[in-house]
């Protein structure tokens, strides 16, 4: 997995979870959804590289 995706996918995990943690200070329940939904394309994009890498062995 090359380093700047690594990066950029952590990033959409780290951006997730802040907006997660905000919706919920402030009750927003459309932030905690998008904020999960930045969480989770974070862990597919991550889960893709993987398998990629794996393939490229």
């Amino acid at each position: 997995m090359a380093t700047g995706d690594k990066i950029d996918n952590k990033a959409d995990e780290l951006k997730g979870k802040a907006k997660e943690t905000v919706g919920k200070v402030q009750d927003d329940k459309d932030l905690q959804a998008e904020g999960k939904a930045d969480q989770t394309k974070g862990s597919i994009k991550q889960a893709g590289e993987k398998i990629k890498d794996a393939f490229k062995s």
